[in-house]
């Protein structure tokens, strides 16, 4: 099935659960909103006419830009990223989910935004989750053991966050 029929099909099965649709990208993608990603996951992974049946990534993205000039002519208000790669193995199509979540949980610095697991679904999940969790700082609700899973579990911050300050040092070593 083509991008544009999924997408076309998705909306008109999910409505406002679809956010925006980019079919023009060199991956085309389908924006969700946030508190409706587990009914169109588990929509595109058992409707006979999607089967998305295997989820190949989840990458978190800051969209922060830390130069003030640059962030004054950015059209966008700073948000992370949450995007799937999805793959139907029997019918030979694939997907591109986005989520876009706060930077922080109702704006409160420090407090991790949350979005729902997908691991129930796709094994895959699990570990792709993690290190968004690890990295990024998206806290995945009903994950069966959301930990670190790259840093160590006293690190403090998000490593792939654009404002995150590197420690000078850990346990006693100095870095730089």
């Amino acid at each position: 099935m083509e991008f544009q029929a999924i997408a076309e099909r998705l909306q008109e099965r999910l409505g406002d659960a679809i956010v925006a649709v980019e079919s023009e990208a060199i991956d085309p993608w389908i924006e969700v909103a946030p508190a409706r990603l587990m009914e169109v996951a588990t929509a595109l992974r058992d409707d006979p006419a999607w089967l998305f049946d295997y989820l190949h990534c989840i990458s978190g993205v800051d969209l922060l830009e830390t130069d003030p000039k640059k962030a004054a002519k950015t059209e966008w208000e700073p948000h992370l990223q949450v995007v799937y790669h999805l793959s139907s193995i029997r019918l030979k199509h694939r997907l591109v989910l986005k989520v876009h979540l706060p930077r922080w949980k109702e704006d409160q610095e420090g407090e991790l935004p949350e979005l729902a697991s997908v691991a129930s679904l796709w094994n895959t999940a699990n570990w792709h989750e993690r290190e968004v969790y690890d990295l990024c700082g998206v806290r995945f609700t009903n994950h069966p053991n959301l930990r670190r899973i790259l840093c160590p579990e006293d690190w403090v911050g998000y490593p792939l966050r654009k404002d995150y300050e590197m420690p000078l040092e850990y346990h006693g070593i100095r870095g730089r």
